[in-house]
């Protein structure tokens, strides 16, 4: 299944979508859904965790993961 974001400027185009909807063709998710999806794994991610990283240690990995990554793309 592949997710995307649409944002609707033409109300016509919410019909359509719904249109869509209705015959099973794609699924229309409100966005707090998505929020409390993320909040749940948050949750479960925690909640297995012994100890809440601190932030310089947050920080240090995002760091770590963005030299990789540009470390790749030369």
């Amino acid at each position: 299944m592949e997710s995307i974001r649409i944002e609707i400027l033409n109300p016509t185009a919410r019909k359509l979508l719904k249109n869509l909807a209705d015959l099973k063709l794609i699924k229309i998710s409100d966005s707090s859904d998505r929020k409390n999806e993320f909040k749940k794994l948050l949750d479960r991610l925690r909640a297995k965790s012994e100890r809440i990283p601190s932030l310089e240690e947050i920080t240090e990995e995002v760091e770590a993961v963005r030299k990789a990554r540009y470390e790749k793309e030369k």
